[in-house]
């Protein structure tokens, strides 16, 4: 039978895709032992049960959709669910860019359910998943940049102010903002070392890359097409691949130019270490008049914070911290666990300080270099030793 839909939650079942034909015994056995009690089939596709049960009364209206309740949660509550989305989402990314390596068309419709629990997490809390997200290894840093830059323009969108249907189409953009790398010889791709000119040359065609895949198709939208041939645009025209200058980028666009350079300069890659996610920021900062659109620039760092999760500090007690959430009325005064003394030079028992709390005569002095340091145990302390 082909099935048209899994009626249940993504992390329910255990395929990436919602559709397609199940025809082995192995996929079935995995089916029946899932969650997932009911399910749709497309009988113009494959076969039909032997019983068909009578339809309702054609003057039946259906009930309305029910309204999407988004549940907040800390950062704690979230940071184990958000892995188990990020892992699923890096398996189906991974599937499905492969697929598009080997020659087959891509259907976006089967990213639909990813790119839905990536936003749902996003929404009850965007520290957890964003900040996983940047955790890559230098293997498959491809595949979770993507995921994590659908989740920065989810976290993005909300701060824009974007409607529901919106914000799903960006972050579908941002799922698929990279798929012209598949037509990136792999030594190219992922090369530890400088490359060449004509290497920088093969890199820059992505974009029209991805843009051709996407056209070619099934359910890719307009925004998507968009920010896949445009995220390397830049608003003094200086970016690729068409030249394109700040009035004749989209918002889009402009929100995955941003989002694409975070996570690009805060993560692990084959050829140099992460900065540090604060450190990042100034250094965008100094980018945005000829890089950025300064509005969009300033969204995104109310969205993630100007001390994002995971960044290393200095507090004016002469303790180091890292920074473990965020205050939405105050960028300025996170949560951080302070674990180190500079006065002593030993590392010390850890503690939460809330540095929005009446009182406190502590504050950030200024952002560390996690390289210089070489905590070991850095991402430990900010994700929580459960997690």
């Amino acid at each position: 039978m082909y099935l048209h839909e899994l009626c249940g939650k993504y992390m329910d079942h255990p395929f990436w895709r919602s559709k397609f034909m199940l025809e082995d015994k192995h996929a079935i056995d995995q089916l029946l032992s899932s969650p997932i009690k009911e399910v749709v089939i497309d009988t113009d596709k494959g076969l039909d049960v032997e019983v068909i049960e009578p339809r309702k009364p054609a003057s039946v209206p259906a009930p309305p959709p029910p309204k999407k309740v988004v549940v907040h949660s800390s950062l704690k509550e979230e940071m184990e669910h958000a892995a188990n989305v990020c892992n699923k989402a890096k398996h189906a990314v991974t599937s499905m860019f492969n697929e598009l390596r080997m020659g087959s068309a891509l259907d976006a419709n089967n990213a639909v359910p990813v790119v839905e629990e990536i936003s749902n997490s996003v929404m009850r809390n965007p520290g957890a998943l964003i900040s996983l997200a940047r955790l890559k290894t230098k293997d498959d840093y491809t595949y979770m940049h993507s995921v994590a830059v659908c989740a920065l323009m989810v976290s993005l969108s909300k701060q824009l102010g974007l409607d529901e249907t919106t914000t799903h189409k960006a972050g579908m953009a941002g799922l698929l903002h990279d798929a012209g790398k598949m037509m990136i010889p792999i030594e190219i791709l992922d090369k530890p070392g400088k490359l060449t000119n004509a290497e920088f040359r093969i890199i820059q065609g992505h974009p029209m890359a991805g843009y051709k895949l996407l056209s070619e198709g099934k359910g890719v939208d307009e925004t998507s097409l968009d920010v896949v041939r445009h995220h390397h645009e830049k608003i003094d025209g200086s970016g690729y691949p068409d030249g394109l200058k700040n009035g004749e980028i989209s918002l889009f666009a402009k929100m995955s130019a941003v989002c694409d350079v975070y996570d690009a300069i805060t993560s692990n890659r084959p050829y140099k270490t992460g900065w540090d996610p604060a450190e990042s920021l100034k250094r965008m900062a100094e980018w945005s008049k000829g890089h950025f659109d300064d509005h969009v620039f300033q969204a995104f760092v109310k969205s993630i914070g100007i001390y994002p999760i995971g960044s290393l500090v200095r507090m004016q007690s002469g303790r180091i911290g890292v920074v473990v959430g965020q205050h939405e009325k105050s960028l300025l005064a996170p949560m951080v666990r302070v674990f180190f003394s500079t006065k002593s030079n030993l590392h010390i028992p850890p503690e939460m300080i809330d540095l929005s709390a009446s009182g406190l005569h502590d504050k950030i002095l200024a952002t560390e270099d996690s390289t210089k340091w070489n905590f070991p145990d850095l991402d430990e302390l900010w994700q929580g030793a459960d997690v």
